[in-house]
C-alpha cells in the first residue's frame, strides 16, 4: 500500500468523512486515494476557504475534516484559516505535502519550515517520516483536534512518503478515537458553591458563548430562554452588564467581546460564575469566584439539579428594570446609527445620517436607496418561517444582521466569531453549510448575506458552490466598498491619484 492510500485509509477509519482542498504536487494522489477510501472530496479555489469550509463543517458535525493543501506557498495560503479555527475552538486537521525528506536543505520545490510555519497557529503539529508512523500520527491528530478544547492540527506529509510503499501487515494498527471525547464534571463542593452564589446575588446574569453546543431551549428552561424568548435582554446589554452583580459565563471568554470584564462595562464588585473546558480560561482579566472546570454540557445539567424548586423571582426589581430598559431600547431605540445603501445594481454613497429613530421605524422606511434595516426585513420574515443556516459578514452588514437576524436555535449562524472581523470566511462557510444540510438535515436551507467588499475576499467560490450544485443563496449588500463607497460620477470627480486621496 503506498503513503497516499495509507493516509486516507487511517483518516477513514478515524471517521473524517469531508476533506477540502487544493491540490498539486505532491499531494494530488492524496486526494484522489482519499475518494477511494470514501472520503468526499470538494476542490476549492483557494487554501484558505478550503480551511474555513473543513472547519466549519467540523463544528457542525463534532467530527474532523480535513484540508490538504499542497507544499510551501499551498500551506502558508492556509495559515489564516487554521488561526480561526484555534481562535473559534472548531476542529481542523490541516494535511500539508512538503519537499522530499532527502532534499530538506537543499532548495527543493516549494521548500518552507511548514512544521514551524504552522505551530503557533495549531494545538498540535507533527510529521511522520515513515510509513509505520502514518497510523499513529493520524490518531493523534484526530484526538488533538477534538478532545479538551476544539482546534487546528497540522500534518505534514514528505511528498516521497505519498509514493512510497508498504506491505500491509507491516502497517500498526491505531485505535480508532471514541468520539464524542470523555468529559468530566466538578465537583460537589464545587457545583454547590456555584448555586449559592447565584441564589444569593440579587441581580444575575447568564451570558451564552458558541462553547455551549447543546439546544437551549431544552436543556436550560429553569435559567434561560433562547433569545426571542422573554428572558433574553440582549436589548438591554448596555445595562444589564453594567449592573449584574454576578455573572454566570456559559463557553463564553472574558476577551475584548464582553469588555474584559472590567469598570466601567461591569461593576468593580462582580462576581463570576465560570464554565469552561479549559483551565486557562478562568481569572482572566479578573478573578473567577466560582471557576467550574469541567464539559459544560454535563456541567450545566449537573449544575441545575442543585437548584431544586429554586426559580429566579421574575418579579424582582432586576427583572422589571431588565424589561423595561430591554423594552426602551427596542421601542425607542436613542443611539446613533451610521446608515450606509444597500444597492445591488448601483453603486450608491451616502454621507453619515444620525436618526433619533427606532429600528422598527427605519425596517419601514422603504425609501430609494435603502437602508441595511429595511434591506433586511425580508430576510428577516423568511428566517422567521424557515429554517436557515446563516453566514453572515461584512462590516455594517454582519453588525446589523446580529440584530435583525436573531438566533434561536444552536448551530444556525455562522460569522466572523471571536476574531471579529475576520473577511473571506463566507463562501468556504456556506460550502461547509450546504454539505451539511445535503447530508444530515436536507430541510434546512443555507443563506449568506454578505457586504460587497467580504463577498470579494471568497467570491470565487461561488463557482465550487456550483460545481458541486450545492443550494446556497447569497445576498450582497452593495455599498460599492468597505463602511461606505463612492458614486461613480465622485470617483471620475477626482483630480490626481486616487491613491493619495482615497481609503
Amino acid at each position: 500500500m503506498d503513503g497516499a492510500n495509507l493516509l486516507s485509509k487511517c483518516l477513514k477509519e478515524q471517521g473524517v468523512e469531508y476533506m477540502f482542498g487544493v491540490v498539486g504536487f505532491p499531494i494530488i494522489e492524496v486526494g484522489v486515494a482519499a475518494q477511494s477510501h470514501g472520503i468526499k472530496f470538494i476542490a476549492c479555489r483557494n487554501e484558505q476557504a478550503a480551511c474555513y469550509a473543513a472547519q466549519a463543517i467540523g463544528y457542525l458535525t463534532r467530527k474532523p475534516a480535513v484540508c490538504l493543501v499542497v507544499s510551501g506557498p499551498g500551506l502558508l495560503h492556509a495559515i489564516g484559516g487554521l488561526a480561526n479555527a484555534t481562535v473559534n475552538c472548531w476542529p481542523v486537521i490541516c494535511i500539508g505535502g512538503s519537499s522530499d525528506l532527502d532534499q530538506e536543505g537543499r532548495g527543493a520545490f516549494q521548500e518552507w519550515p511548514q512544521v514551524e510555519s504552522a505551530r503557533l497557529y495549531c494545538k498540535y503539529v507533527s510529521r511522520p517520516i515513515t510509513l509505520q508512523a502514518i497510523p499513529l500520527h493520524v490518531e493523534k491528530a484526530v484526538r488533538s483536534c477534538m478532545y479538551g478544547r476544539p482546534g487546528a492540527v497540522y500534518l505534514d506529509i514528505p511528498g516521497n512518503l505519498v509514493l512510497s510503499s508498504i506491505e500491509e501487515e507491516k502497517i500498526p494498527s491505531a485505535a480508532k478515537v471514541p468520539l464524542p471525547g470523555p468529559v468530566s464534571v466538578p465537583p460537589s463542593s464545587i457545583l454547590q458553591s456555584a448555586m449559592n452564589t447565584i441564589q444569593q446575588a440579587r441581580k444575575p446574569l447568564v451570558v451564552i458563548g458558541k462553547g455551549l453546543l447543546v439546544n437551549i431551549e431544552v436543556l436550560l428552561d429553569k435559567i434561560i430562554y433562547n433569545d426571542i424568548l422573554c428572558r433574553s435582554m440582549a436589548s438591554a446589554r448596555s445595562f444589564a452588564l453594567r449592573e449584574c452583580d454576578c455573572i454566570v459565563l456559559i463557553g463564553a471568554r472574558l476577551n475584548w467581546i464582553l469588555h474584559f470584564g472590567l469598570p466601567p462595562r461591569f461593576s468593580t464588585d462582580l462576581k463570576v460564575v465560570q464554565i469552561d473546558i479549559s483551565a486557562e480560561e478562568f481569572h482572566q482579566n479578573l478573578p473567577t469566584s466560582v471557576p467550574l472546570l469541567g464539559d459544560i454540557g454535563e456541567t450545566l445539567s449537573t449544575l441545575i439539579n442543585y437548584a431544586g424548586d429554586w426559580k429566579f423571582d421574575e418579579n424582582s426589581k432586576w427583572m422589571k428594570d431588565l424589561i423595561t430598559n430591554a423594552e426602551a431600547n427596542r421601542l425607542a431605540n436613542k443611539c446613533f446609527i451610521e446608515i450606509e445603501v444597500f444597492n445591488s445594481l448601483k453603486y450608491l454613497n451616502v454621507s453619515r445620517y444620525f436618526f433619533r429613530q427606532t429600528v422598527e421605524t427605519m425596517a419601514a422606511d422603504h425609501t430609494i436607496p435603502l437602508n441595511y434595516y429595511a434591506a433586511y426585513t425580508p430576510i428577516r420574515e423568511f428566517l422567521a418561517q424557515n429554517d436557515v443556516i446563516v453566514i453572515n459578514e461584512g462590516a455594517n452588514t454582519m453588525d446589523i444582521g446580529r440584530t435583525m437576524m436573531p438566533s434561536t436555535l444552536p448551530r444556525r449562524r455562522l460569522d466572523a466569531g471571536t476574531f471579529g472581523s475576520t473577511m473571506g470566511v463566507g463562501q468556504g462557510y456556506a460550502l461547509a453549510a450546504a454539505l451539511f444540510c445535503r447530508d444530515y438535515t436536507p430541510t434546512t436551507k443555507v443563506l449568506v448575506v454578505q457586504g460587497d467588499s467580504a463577498f470579494g475576499f471568497s467570491g470565487m467560490e461561488l463557482e465550487t458552490i456550483a460545481r458541486y450544485k450545492l443550494p446556497v443563496v447569497t445576498v450582497i449588500f452593495n455599498n460599492s466598498g468597505i463602511y461606505r463607497g463612492l458614486l461613480p460620477e465622485d470617483m471620475k470627480a477626482v483630480d490626481g491619484d486616487p491613491t493619495l486621496q482615497l481609503v
